[in-house]
């Protein structure tokens, strides 16, 4: 059975029991604070199981993207290495949301893993929850006697905390699951063994496919549990492990999921991958196969994160989906032997393949290529100089040990990998200390996490069942109660508060848009808002204190200020998108934003700088609907299929509801949950201050709008006026201007010929003071001239006469500068190199440098140290 298939029949068997259908959310989680990514199925369906939203249905069912590199849940080093761990995979699921409970779920798995794909009963395994003294929780009874119906009792098994009852994380909803684990090994081994003792063993034949969690518990801050307010399923079956069961497999890699990957790595390295069911292979062969393993598992979580909107970068979740493709690329660079990009050319197989179903990977295919292609390209760079840098650490070490914390450093700041310097290492007799090296990684993990630790205390609730409502698109102050807070201790931010209102005008961070900021006022205090942002659909607002009286009435209100110049930088976003999508093309897609009250940043697709003109033409264009006073068209509550077939713009990477928010503005309309200005005619001005690239077909540009253009023409008025004093007033300041550069430029010419006047006849009298040492016309000499002319005058003096050997030091704005120039004739007969002059007397001047053996130059930071390097650069030729 095909894995397309596989997927389909999940789906269609929940939709006959009554089960609404839902797409994957987006693998990046934009706006949710608490995770970078969606690393299990039920991350989207958070704020259902904590009471704070109501889902479209209460039996719903769906394949999940998941990644999972990253905090509690990280497969990332396993990967490869075994044959069922994977960063990026699907997670087929049913979900109740106080609906049906254990009976169903659990005959409903049953039903559709023996009687829908024919799964032998005799392979399947289950687990129930022994029960927990600590928690107070009993033994699974329920589960257990469900399970009797269907199952022989010497195939249940009793399951610890750990195995058998889930968490959403230290906090939240919770409870124990019932997992369902499939043996697949041949005959004669399940006749040696048992299957029931290898179950959670870790054995690459005997795995979990699925777990039923029954989520009754709320986990509290203080560890305890207390009941939710409704009994919740949520289950889980891993979609790369059932195709392997379905398809007679021993390996997730043997699947049609992975297969044509591993076609295409081996037509393009001309390497063969062995598959599961072939034993005692080579040493060889096995890394070759967990290299391929490696890269065919990471392609895919990198560019479902690309196509979902998030760019490699060096921070946050950008660092994550770098690091993931990174290791990719050093394990071909390694044992595959690929110098050259080629896992971009694996996004084409991918979408060809999964584009179906998830049509984000088709749609977005060509920029996926791209940035992955200029990764590869960047990091294979980077590995090429890591490899003279490793050179480097290894001509200054004795021995035959590396210090671990040197091997660290190339790993921290260069990136280059921690196995790759130890098989370097091994080639040429040595290795690192990884003691000291492992030590260097605990420091900085743990700078790390306590830069980012956060506790969090449980919500007081002060109005038990409150919805609470947003009116900020209406309101900018208004009435409101506290209906619940909770305290955060962070070692970033020390203590705030969060506070949740029973209604409130703030807008939350969100959509690019930063959150609203202002005050609480009641009638003995005023409590400022620093921030507001949206978690599991509550909106929080962020003080650093409570107040007094936390019963009482307030007035919320907005900082209108900041509130208005932020709008008014998001209105000109959605202006700038039309603009750009209509003067470059339709090929034009947002891929980030950021609006706040000084700028708007904007991210788009696009192949090529933004020429001059073209940044000239989007201005008039925006700055042209500014001036034709379009009115804000609002639109609410349009059903989103509606507001699409109308034109909308829908992003990619963004989670729609089936109800979304239209914002129009004459030809420009978007889906948009931001704040906007009522008239484009309040932006007063449209102005871009930069244009660059942030990665391989994605443009970033800056503008301001408002006030902020009205302080750029004033600074750019003063500083003419400056100009203009500068050059005593003249009439024509750009003939003023020009006339100084052609100036300027005769000035340069004739430096240059006084400079080669200079270097030519340095040349004739440093050519008669050269000695002829064991048959070599040496010189060491200290020169009062810059570094390129220093570097000429050492080849000058050096080509001159036969057998040169020409050492030049030179110091220029206190940065002392090393050349060396030899024969070629001496190079070929005596062995001597010029790179290796420059990297040892380097050192004495704290520096370095390289070249050819005939020439080579290096420069340093201590002028103190060249009357040492002058004497020492005669020890090369006796």
């Amino acid at each position: 059975m095909k894995s397309q298939d596989i997927r389909k029949q999940f789906l269609q068997f929940f939709e006959s029991k009554g089960h609404t259908i839902v797409p994957s959310a987006p693998i990046v989680l934009k706006d949710d604070p608490t995770l970078m990514f969606n690393n299990s199925g039920m991350a989207q369906f958070k704020e259902f199981f904590l009471g704070n939203g109501t889902p479209k249905s209460p039996r719903i069912a769906d394949t999940q993207k998941c990644l999972r590199v990253s905090g509690k849940h990280n497969d990332l080093e396993d990967v490869g290495f075994d044959t069922y761990h994977h960063t990026m995979f699907e997670m087929l699921g049913n979900w109740s949301f106080g609906d049906y409970f254990k009976k169903e779920a659990i005959n409903w798995a049953w039903e559709l893993l023996t009687e829908v794909y024919k799964i032998p009963k005799e392979n399947l395994y289950v687990s129930v929850f022994e029960g927990s003294k600590e928690d107070n929780v009993p033994f699974d009874q329920e589960a257990w006697d469900i399970w009797k119906t269907l199952i022989d009792e010497d195939r249940i098994i009793l399951g610890n905390k750990k195995d058998n009852f889930w968490e959403m994380g230290d906090q939240g909803p919770c409870g124990p699951c019932s997992e369902i684990h499939v043996d697949l090994r041949t005959e004669e081994e399940k006749a040696q063994v048992s299957g029931k003792s290898l179950v959670n063993n870790d054995h690459p034949q005997v795995v979990e496919i699925w777990n039923n969690v029954f989520m009754e518990f709320n986990r509290k801050a203080d560890g305890s549990l207390e009941k939710l307010p409704a009994q919740h399923v949520d289950t889980g079956m891993g979609f790369e492990r059932l195709c392997m069961a379905l398809q007679g497999k021993t390996s997730n890699y043997d699947t049609d999921v992975f297969t044509p990957l591993i076609e295409k790595v081996e037509q393009i390295t001309g390497l063969k991958y062995t598959s599961n069911e072939v034993k005692n292979i080579s040493e060889e062969q096995n890394k070759t196969n967990i290299a391929i393993r490696v890269i065919v598992d990471h392609v895919r979580a990198v560019a479902f994160a690309i196509a979902d909107g998030q760019l490699p970068s060096n921070t946050g979740a950008g660092y994550v989906i770098r690091r993931i493709l990174r290791r990719a690329i050093r394990y071909g660079f390694t044992f595959l032997n690929t110098k050259e990009p080629f896992i971009n050319k694996l996004v084409e197989v991918l979408a060809n393949q999964m584009g179906e179903f998830f049509p984000e990977i088709k749609t977005q295919q060509q920029l996926v290529t791209n940035v992955i292609r200029e990764e590869e390209a960047s990091f294979l760079r980077t590995l090429d100089q890591g490899l003279q840098l490793l050179e480097n650490v290894v001509e200054q070490t004795s021995g035959k040990e590396v210090s671990g914390a040197k091997a660290f450093e190339l790993y921290d700041t260069f990136g280059f990998p921690k196995d790759l310097t130890a098989l370097i290492l091994k080639e040429k007799g040595m290795s690192f200390n990884e003691s000291e090296f492992d030590a260097s990684m605990q420091a900085q993990k743990s700078r790390s996490r306590a830069a980012s630790e956060v506790s969090t205390e449980d919500w007081s609730v002060l109005i038990p069942g409150n919805v609470e409502t947003f009116v900020g698109y209406d309101l900018t102050e208004n009435n409101v109660k506290i209906s619940r807070i909770r305290k955060v201790d962070s070692k970033k931010d020390g203590i705030l508060y969060q506070i949740v209102l029973d209604n409130t005008p703030f807008y939350p961070e969100g959509g690019g848009q930063v959150g609203d900021k202002g005050t609480l006022v009641s009638a003995n205090e005023t409590i400022e808002i620093i921030d507001t942002k949206k978690e599991n659909n509550l909106i929080l607002h962020f003080a650093k204190q409570l107040p007094e009286n936390i019963e009482a009435g307030f007035v919320a209100k907005v900082n209108t200020d900041l509130r208005t110049s932020t709008s008014k930088n998001h209105s000109a976003t959605h202006l700038m998108h039309l603009a750009l999508r209509t003067i470059l093309g339709t090929h034009v897609e947002q891929k980030g934003s950021l609006v706040n009250p000084n700028y708007l940043r904007f991210d788009f697709s696009h192949f090529s700088k933004v020429t001059d003109e073209e940044i000239k033409q989007v201005e008039d264009f925006v700055n042209a609907r500014i001036e034709e006073q379009l009115p804000l068209i609002e639109r609410r509550n349009i059903p989103f299929k509606q507001a699409v077939e109308e034109g909308a713009m829908a992003l990619f990477g963004e989670k729609y509801g089936d109800n979304v928010r239209a914002i129009k503005f004459g030809d420009s309309m978007e889906l948009c949950g931001g704040i906007h200005v009522g008239n484009t005619a309040e932006i007063w001005h449209f102005k871009i201050i930069s244009e660059g690239a942030v990665a391989a077909g994605i443009r970033r540009i800056e503008a301001i709008t408002g006030d902020a253009v009205k302080d750029f023409y004033t600074n750019q008025e003063n500083t003419l006026a400056e100009i203009k004093e500068t050059l005593k007033n003249p009439q024509d300041i750009v003939k003023s201007v020009s006339a100084l550069q052609d100036d300027n430029a005769k000035l340069k010419k004739q430096i240059e010929q006084l400079l080669k006047e200079k270097v030519d006849g340095l040349k004739n009298d440093l050519v008669n003071e050269s000695q002829v040492i064991n048959g070599i016309n040496f010189l060491a000499k200290q020169v009062n001239l810059s570094m390129a002319s220093t570097k000429d005058l050492a080849q000058a003096i050096g080509t001159s006469k036969p057998n040169s050997f020409v050492f030049l030091v030179a110091v220029d704005d206190n940065m002392p500068s090393i050349h060396c120039y030899i024969s070629k004739e001496l190079v070929a007969e005596k062995g001597l190199n010029a790179n290796n002059v420059i990297k040892e007397l380097g050192k004495y001047i704290d520096g370095n440098g390289g070249g050819q053996p005939f020439f080579a130059s290096g420069k340093g930071k201590n002028a103190s140290g060249i009357p040492e390097v002058l004497g020492k650069a005669i020890d090369f030729i006796k």
